[in-house]
């Protein structure tokens, strides 16, 4: 079955950087659009940007544009999203998700000053 692990949260100052990481197992990551979403507190999901399968072709919420950069290893089944210039905003728990929709259990990020 799809499993899915992020990790690379954690507590940042305002202007910091953060890279997380997906580690995915049980269907064949090469092929398959991947994304990553955010769940701030009391809020709904948040898509994030999106990769394609061959991680030629990427999209971004106009909020994190310039500041994330998604990429993928298909090679060793990785996602990655790096994050620079956070800000108190984007504390929240972070998701990958597959193009059917599974996520992992998500990691935590809190920009606090």
């Amino acid at each position: 079955q799809v499993q899915l692990v992020e990790s690379g949260g954690g507590s940042v100052q305002p202007g910091g950087s953060l890279r997380l990481s997906c580690a995915a197992s049980g269907f064949t990551f090469s092929a398959y659009t991947m994304s990553w979403v955010r769940q701030a507190p009391g809020k709904g999901l948040e898509w994030l940007s999106t990769i394609n399968s061959g991680g030629t072709l990427t999209q971004y919420l106009d909020s994190v544009k310039g500041r994330f950069t998604i990429s993928r290893d298909n090679a060793k089944r990785m996602l990655y999203l790096q994050m620079n210039s956070l800000r108190s905003e984007d504390t929240a728990v972070y998701f990958c998700r597959t193009q059917t929709g599974e996520r992992g259990q998500g990691t935590q990020v809190t920009v606090s000053s």
